[in-house]
């Protein structure tokens, strides 16, 4: 865990270079919804590649520092009503799967905006829009009490269920993140039937945009230590969007071995 934690802090060092506008808007429920592109007209541009932007203000300086999220972002997940009380559970599967906080805060946002009751139109679940195909590669089954999907729109095993399939995904393209969110878009055989690149999806080139971005909003400034380090390679291969109709596909293709003691069941 400690080697992927390292992977991450590397590719930290080329997130700024993933300069996109946001888009984004609170719903009538509070639920906060991002994009990297105006999808209807309720969504409004707070955010403009190295520059903040408030709707009532026009554009603004700059962000504070590199990797400095600007308020109105932080205010936007802050007010999400789901997020106060999963803080926890990000922290725990953050530090067991060895995943940045920030990019689990950067993926809820644009998969739920931290709506616990999430479903989308193609069956994924709660926070981290788990389908129930991707919880059973897992061996999350429903029982007497309680179907699968009852289980996996419980925010503590959603997360801790989304995070493993992320941490997979990590692993089987390493040094490559954006690929990793692509596959967990769109499912890993998609991203390696496009030749191990990011598939010629809209919605999924959208999804890869927005929470790269995100995550560079959110994940502090290195330390000076690490900024002088060389940071790994990383194609970042990002054109318009956000995510609109997700859904993270199982693929029945195996993943790569990975040291978590309940690794995915090769199908």
């Amino acid at each position: 865990m400690r080697k992927l934690l390292a992977v991450l802090a590397l590719m930290t060092g080329l997130l700024p270079l993933a300069h996109a506008d946001i888009y984004g808007f609170v719903d009538d429920k509070g639920v906060a919804h991002f994009a990297a592109e105006k999808v209807d007209e309720r969504y409004q541009l707070f955010y403009r590649g190295g520059q903040s932007f408030d709707t009532s203000q026009g554009l603004a300086a700059p962000p504070p520092a590199a990797g400095g999220a600007p308020p109105r972002l932080l205010a936007y997940i802050e007010k999400a009503p789901g997020y106060l009380q999963v803080r926890r559970h990000l922290r725990e599967a953050s530090s067991a799967q060895g995943i940045d906080y920030e990019l689990l805060q950067a993926l809820i946002a644009t998969e739920s905006g931290f709506d616990v009751d999430a479903v989308s139109p193609k069956g994924a679940i709660g926070l981290m829009q788990v389908l129930p195909a991707t919880a059973q590669r897992y061996g999350l089954a429903g029982d007497r009490k309680r179907t699968l999907d009852q289980k996996l729109a419980d925010p503590r095993t959603n997360i801790r269920t989304g995070s493993r399939y992320l941490s997979d995904l990590i692993r089987l393209f390493p040094g490559q993140l954006e690929l990793a969110l692509a596959a967990y878009n769109a499912g890993e055989g998609a991203v390696q039937r496009a030749g191990n690149r990011i598939p010629n999806y809209r919605e999924t080139r959208n999804y890869v945009k927005t929470v790269m971005q995100l995550y560079t909003l959110l994940k502090p400034a290195a330390p000076p230590q690490m900024a002088d380090r060389a940071p790994l390679r990383i194609r970042m291969e990002l054109p318009v969007g956000g995510a609109v109709g997700r859904g993270n596909l199982p693929t029945g293709l195996p993943l790569a071995a990975a040291p978590d003691p309940a690794p995915l069941e090769r199908e």
